[in-house]
């Protein structure tokens, strides 16, 4: 797939400065959409959107389908009536790294008290709007908000540690519970409604503003997920309903002992059988809730790292075949082309890269990796061509960061050798190398933008808590620093292509 010559900002809406802990779809998002369209921005990337897991990491979600309720906004939802607005955290936290657990201790009980409101009042449109989205949903609905409620009930334990019946599936366990927790799944359901309107609402202003959103797929999913619960024949458990096999890489650029990441793996010959249909459905959803797609993790659909599930690190791991060609080709018959991007970092082979040409999937560059030795320069601006670029991920450090603290003497003279160092700091070099490549895409950290040091890292890979964090502060994102990219994207040929706007729809939430 052809993608336009566009520039664009990573940040997660969680770094947004929103009023309650974390951000969230409120005004402060539709604000930075103002920011990116005036800086003439035609792409917002978002990482994964759903329910937090293990670590608060989004890239660990207790659903492949379902949306976080922290990032419902109560703003929005006291404008439509959901909950009174004096009962809004007052004064507003908008500023300050995320607290995970303070965030889930003050805004869930709001949330569900406005969910739980709206079930109880809603009439006319708005109850019609969210009965069509239960049933138009309910798919993947049905079996989430059944997980979510029952692991709320059995205090967050693993569902394999639920009662038998219920980690079993057994069909009168789950009737029983679905009668017992009806009024608490209808509300559940309710906060995944309002999560999609305001979602929806978000993605159309950008669009108004030929924006388009980069959403991100990560490969595996956890174990401790209605995924994994509801689907159980396709990933590879043994008797105790525990992976016998776990996902990572090998030793890398990150870690000597590799990562252990720990989701199960797939049965891909079961997948295959069934027409890949859990991934069709998978990935038709995120299409339909953004533009274009980062596939996270693209090495491990030619191979995948398997790690014996009782290790502790990635070192013992092998390589083993993944779907390849097979599952893509079910994927464009089904979704009329492929609109993903591949990341493709790390140890790659040629036929990784292969399988990613013959699918003309573009893949990604990173610049802060283009100036060590042994085939770093595949990662600079001049060889980017059908590319997307980024100056870092959110796994690495920041640009300021890595290079007075992380880079090497070696790395730090050839990045000046390449990029210069301009009076406005390195950061602002990166960002002009990356902005005038012949990368398709030229994506930067908001971080970057700000010439933030490390303390502004959003993740350390292997590194369990402390990430996820940071926040973009009110009036950080300068008007100087706004029109510096505007005149940026205009004199590199990167100024945002119009968007098809969606049909004017009433947002209820």
């Amino acid at each position: 797939m052809l993608f336009p010559r566009t520039t664009g900002i990573l940040l997660h809406p969680t770094s947004l400065p929103s009023r309650d802990g974390i951000g969230d779809f409120g005004p402060a998002a539709y604000e930075f959409v103002d920011a990116l369209a005036t800086a003439r921005q035609g792409l917002w990337q978002v990482l994964p959107l759903g329910p937090l897991g293990y670590g608060n990491s989004p890239y660990s979600s207790t659903s492949a389908f379902a949306g976080s309720p922290l990032l419902i906004s109560l703003e929005r939802l006291a404008e439509r009536g959901w909950i009174n607005g004096v009962k809004l955290n007052s004064p507003p936290s908008n500023s300050g790294p995320v607290e995970y657990d303070q965030v889930f201790s003050t805004k869930m009980p709001l949330l569900f008290e406005a969910g739980r409101n709206f079930v109880n009042s809603a009439s006319g449109g708005p109850q019609q709007r969210f009965e069509a989205f239960c049933n138009e949903n309910a798919w993947w609905l049905d079996e989430f908000v059944l997980f979510d409620a029952v692991r709320a009930q059995q205090k967050l334990a693993s569902w394999n540690q639920w009662p038998p019946g219920l980690a079993h599936r057994e069909p009168r366990a789950l009737k029983q519970a679905r009668a017992e927790l009806a009024a608490d799944l209808k509300i559940r359901a309710a906060l995944q409604f309002a999560f999609y309107e305001q979602w929806r609402a978000l993605r159309r202003y950008c669009a108004e503003r030929s924006i388009r959103i980069v959403g991100d797929v990560a490969i595996f999913v956890n174990h401790d997920s209605a995924d994994v619960w509801a689907h159980r024949e396709l990933f590879r458990l043994n008797e105790n309903l525990e992976p016998e096999v776990v996902s990572g890489v090998p030793p890398d650029f990150f870690s000597k002992t590799g990562q252990r990441w720990g989701n199960p793996l797939y049965r891909w010959d079961v997948m295959k059988a069934h027409g890949y249909m859990w991934w069709i459905q998978r990935l038709r959803w995120a299409t339909q809730n953004c533009d274009y797609i980062r596939l996270d993790h693209f090495r491990g659909f030619d191979q995948f790292w398997e790690i014996p599930a009782g290790d502790s690190t990635a070192i013992n791991g092998r390589w083993v075949d993944g779907p390849r060609d097979d599952l893509f080709h079910k994927l464009r018959e089904a979704l009329g082309g492929l609109p993903f991007f591949a990341e493709d970092l790390g140890y790659i082979t040629p036929e990784v890269h292969a399988l990613r040409e013959r699918l003309q999937i573009p893949g990604v560059a990173v610049l802060q990796f283009g100036f060590g030795d042994g085939g770093a320069h595949m990662y600079l601006p001049h060889r980017a061509a059908g590319k997307v670029l980024y100056t870092g991920t959110h796994d690495n450090d920041t640009i300021v960061g890595w290079f007075h603290s992380g880079a090497s003497d070696y790395e730090r003279a050839h990045a000046k050798a390449y990029v210069g160092c301009g009076q406005d700091g390195i950061h602002c070099a990166f960002i002009r190398a990356a902005q005038s490549s012949v990368a398709d895409f030229a994506l930067v950290p908001m971080q970057d933008v700000l010439g933030l040091g490390s303390e502004a890292r959003m993740n350390t890979p292997s590194r369990n808590e402390g990430n996820w964090k940071w926040r973009l502060a009110p009036g950080q994102f300068t008007p100087e620093l706004i029109a510096k990219l505007a005149q940026l994207a205009e004199v590199t040929d990167r100024l945002p292509q119009p968007v098809p706007v969606p049909q004017e729809e009433e947002f209820v939430a």
